[in-house]
């Protein structure tokens, strides 16, 4: 009896094993693991075949593509005077080690925008610096000939191309002499900035109007940056398919202007609850969501949607208050700064998560990418 127990189990055994022996298959399996930085190092671990396989730098590309669309926050990037530091933001074994994506610089860089892995970088040359922080590949440009520099409030945005992950595109976009707006977008496919896109400030718009340097939002298939005034704000979108500019007004509301109108008021665009364009305010501990509708007519205005408490949620005393400073679009994760803290919050469902204490109030660029070994 006990013999005839053992049979099927050996034969089983030994048929489990033969997918394992064809390296086509085995990558295939490796390929499905959880985009974490320890994915990877674990699977190398297991014996000296797979470790070959995992590390080697086409796998790792492969890794890479295949996640591009659902990759962890790995941390996010702050300083430029003359270091830009990585603060990394996941528990081990998955926290990046500060050092591996830090950059030093001989004079003050600022970013202009994190996507797709990538880090868009302006220096003082003036110069542009495509930079993927995980491969180490730094890319330099030129502006377009056709930007004042000397009186144009500069902002940017840099993406992935459609094709994977070989070919990116630059966004630039300023606000020049007061008056228009500009839009010019760089293809490393052809090495070539194309033609100047132009659209005028509206006549209704405070002067002193800019593209503010936060980074750019991206919904579906346009960029959307927060276009500013001395008393006035506006979204600009850029649409990447037509290549157009195209200035939004912000909600018409009451509640809204009590926004824009307090000192402690502060909103960001962001993915809207089910998809589309979306706006989150923030005024004292309360946080208010907004979705952009379009009608049967073809009508498009901004529709309130739900009013969330962050006090209780962030276990804030009345000594604290809130402010934006960033956007993770992968992952649909907010950055709030408390004052003594920074938090992530993710509005769908419900959820905090604190990063780390700071005192020290910074733009932070989230970074979401894949990191793979082997790269």
């Amino acid at each position: 009896m006990t013999s005839r127990r053992r049979r099927p189990l050996l034969r089983c055994r030994s048929s489990a094993a033969m997918p394992l022996d064809d390296d086509d298959l085995l990558s295939e399996i490796l390929l499905r693991l959880p985009p974490l930085p320890s994915s990877l190092p674990r699977a190398s671990a297991v014996c000296k075949r797979w470790r070959c396989l995992a590390s080697d730098p086409a796998f790792s590309r492969r890794f890479r593509i295949h996640h591009r669309r659902n990759p962890p926050l790995l941390g996010c990037f702050h300083g430029g005077i003359p270091e830009l530091c990585f603060q990394p933001t996941m528990a081990a074994p998955n926290r990046v080690p500060s050092g591996r994506l830090s950059l030093q610089f001989k004079s003050h860089v600022r970013v202009l925008g994190c996507r797709h892995g990538l880090v868009l970088i302006l220096d003082q040359t003036p110069q542009l610096l495509v930079w993927d922080p995980v491969t180490g590949h730094q890319h330099l440009l030129a502006y377009p000939p056709e930007f004042d520099l000397a009186n144009s409030w500069i902002s940017g945005a840099v993406l992935r191309s459609a094709a994977g992950e070989v070919h990116f595109q630059v966004v630039l976009v300023v606000s020049e002499y007061e008056k228009k707006l500009l839009a010019c977008v760089y293809s490393s496919e052809t090495g070539a900035w194309g033609t100047l896109i132009s659209t005028p400030i509206p006549s209704g718009n405070s002067l002193h109007t800019r593209v503010c340097w936060e980074h750019a939002v991206l919904v579906g298939d346009s960029l959307y940056w927060i276009l500013a005034g001395t008393t006035l704000f506006n979204l600009l979108e850029f649409d990447l398919k037509t290549e157009s500019l195209t200035v939004i007004p912000l909600p018409a509301d009451k509640s809204y202007d009590a926004v824009l109108n307090s000192p402690e008021g502060r909103f960001t665009v962001m993915r809207a609850e089910g998809g589309g364009l979306g706006l989150l305010s923030v005024s004292g501990f309360t946080a208010q969501l907004w979705k952009r509708k379009t009608d049967f007519d073809g009508v498009a205005s901004w529709g309130m949607g739900r009013t969330v408490e962050l006090d209780e949620l962030l276990s804030m005393d009345s000594k604290d208050y809130l402010d934006i400073e960033g956007y993770a679009e992968d992952n649909n994760l907010v950055f709030l700064w408390t004052g003594r803290s920074l938090f992530t919050v993710k509005l769908e469902p419900l959820q905090c998560n604190k990063l780390f204490d700071t005192n020290n109030r910074a733009c932070y660029y989230p970074f979401e990418a894949v990191y793979a070994t082997g790269t």
